[in-house]
């Protein structure tokens, strides 16, 4: 079992890891996954103590393996890492490589080393490729050779990270069904990928990192199918975000609609639909919530689906409950019903926020 406490891990840039609390059970097989530059790769290194973590402890079988004085290859003897670069000696044939590790840190012979690296050749499809070198490789079968290498050892969790990102789409199946092959083998398996339907297929559980940390960790039917929460859902649908905040009845109007149409510009968002959704939020914020509200607080949400090429706005805003139907504001309703096919109001109890209208294109 490993359990994370409080690990932070800071740069002089920034800092991918703020908070992470995380028990991590023998024989889990987990998806890492979340957008670049969210700590996921970090989160592997600090680990496996490639990185020394900030601060926060790291917990492997009853052990703090971040401590003073802590044998760090005690720890990486049981945890080992396959790298979306493959790190392979290129002066070693493919056989020599996988030798290598057991022999010098394991005190393994010669001759069980060799035979224990045929078996794990045989096992990734590559014995015939033993007395190559990893210039004679394709890229996925010198991912399949650094497999092999990490399994020499023995270990009880096997960190990817990202280990078909370098490679070309063709030959990401065969490094992909190797790992498929060592779900089932009772090791502890952590993958960063960016291949959802990979990520999806292999684990019992996924985190998706965010926001510092591991921002929702549950199971792949959950995360993938109906995430519960807000980010991972945006993510998992691909959803691309405008977020306006308007909290004067004097704010930049021009300037707001200027980044609308941006907004859709960048997401190739057709002009007739951006022109109804730049429509709809000028009417209803504008001509409708502002005259209504005395110190306004209005939140408007755009998202746009690449999946199902679809928008959804959401506005939400403060006061009592008002819905804009009531306005008596006919021509702005004319209009806002002409861009949208209909709109809905509701009472929410979101912070300052207590009234929600959503419509779709």
């Amino acid at each position: 079992m490993i359990e994370l406490v409080h690990l932070r891990k800071s740069y002089d840039m920034g800092t991918p890891l703020k908070d992470v609390n995380v028990v991590i059970n023998d024989g889990d097989v987990i998806s890492v996954i979340g957008p670049s530059g969210t700590g996921k790769s970090t989160l592997l290194r600090c680990l496996n103590l490639i990185e020394r973590p900030t601060s926060g402890q790291i917990i492997f079988d009853g052990e703090d393996i971040t401590a003073p004085g802590y044998d760090i290859s005690k720890a990486r003897r049981k945890m080992g890492m396959v790298f979306q670069s493959f790190n392979l000696f290129g002066h070693l044939t493919v056989i020599e490589n996988i030798m290598l590790a057991p022999m010098e840190l394991l005190g393994t012979s010669k001759q069980d080393a060799y035979d224990e690296g045929m078996r794990l050749l045989h096992k990734v499809g590559l014995s015939d490729f033993a007395l190559r070198y990893p210039d004679e490789l394709s890229g996925g079968q010198k991912q399949r050779v650094a497999i092999a290498r990490t399994l020499a050892m023995d270990p009880e969790v096997i960190l990817f990270d990202e280990p078909t990102s370098a490679l070309d789409p063709t030959m990401v199946g065969e490094v992909e069904a190797v790992i498929k092959d060592l779900a089932g083998s009772g090791k502890t398996l952590i993958i960063v990928t960016h291949e959802m339907r990979f990520a999806r297929s292999i684990c019992n559980r996924v985190f998706y990192m965010d926001q510092g940390g591991i921002y929702d960790d549950d199971i792949p039917e959950v995360i993938f199918d109906a995430p519960e929460k807000e980010l991972t859902r945006r993510f998992i649908h691909q959803l691309k975000i405008l977020e306006m905040f308007i909290e004067s009845k004097t704010y930049d109007y021009l300037g707001e609609g200027a980044e609308i149409d941006r907004y859709c510009s960048k997401n190739q968002i057709p002009p007739k639909t951006a022109n109804r959704i730049r429509l709809a939020i000028e009417e209803l914020v504008h001509q409708i919530l502002l005259p209504e509200l005395s110190e306004p607080k209005i939140h408007v949400l755009v998202e746009y689906n690449e999946k199902n090429d679809k928008t959804v706005v959401k506005i939400r805003y403060n006061g009592p409950e008002f819905d804009p139907k009531t306005s008596g504001n006919e021509l702005s309703l004319s209009l806002l019903r002409s861009a949208v096919s209909s709109f809905d109001h509701s009472v929410i109890a979101e912070g300052e926020y207590t009234n929600q209208i959503v419509f779709e294109q």
